[in-house]
């Protein structure tokens, strides 16, 4: 079983999976390549001179990766809530289960809405429906979280990014019984 299972991998989820791979729990990052950060070019992401989506994706999925996190490229078509886990069934590999589930879909809620996740309408331009969360990323459905621009935060990709490293901090707390921290810090010279 996956300690956190993340739906979508643009900047959000790619973000969480990284943030829960690097903090030690077992994760699962489950994406159908539909995502809108394919299609764009950034000269506004923090860190970055310009970079393009599919780059930008490239990076995170190989970060990602560094600290063990699994990806499995597919369409999500469910969930289904357990005693102790939920399971999220996919189109064609199969059915995973997992602690808690992430959903970072983007614009696309339809998912969300399938399982009763609420929504209310979104507030950026063109994001017509946005889940419901409270200041945490949680749904009202035990376990099920959500970040990014599902969860209604602005649509940039640094923001969404930030959203999603936000969330996965408070689902590794909350798996950890304590509030989690991740800070590098640089090496002395030798």
């Amino acid at each position: 079983m996956y300690d956190i299972a993340i739906v979508g991998a643009g900047p959000a989820g790619l973000s969480a999976a990284l943030f829960a791979a690097k903090a030690g729990k077992k994760t699962l990052l489950i994406d159908n390549d539909k995502g809108m950060t394919k299609r764009a070019w950034f000269e506004n992401f923090y860190g970055v001179l310009e970079i393009s989506g599919p780059d930008l994706l490239e990076i995170g999925r190989k970060q990602a990766a560094k600290f063990g996190a699994e990806l499995v490229e597919d369409k999500a078509v469910n969930i289904v809530k357990g005693t102790d886990s939920l399971t999220i069934e996919t189109e064609a590999k199969g059915s995973f289960e997992a602690k808690h589930v992430i959903l970072a879909t983007g614009v696309i809620v339809e998912l969300a809405e399938q399982i009763g996740v609420e929504t209310k309408p979104g507030t950026e331009p063109r994001i017509k429906t946005v889940l419901q969360v409270d200041q945490d990323g949680k749904t009202k459905i035990d376990r099920v979280w959500a970040a990014g621009t599902c969860a209604g935060v602005s649509v940039h990709a640094t923001i969404t990014a930030g959203d999603g490293a936000k969330v996965a901090i408070n689902v590794i707390s909350e798996l950890n019984g304590e509030r989690y921290v991740d800070h590098d810090v640089l090496q002395a010279p030798k």
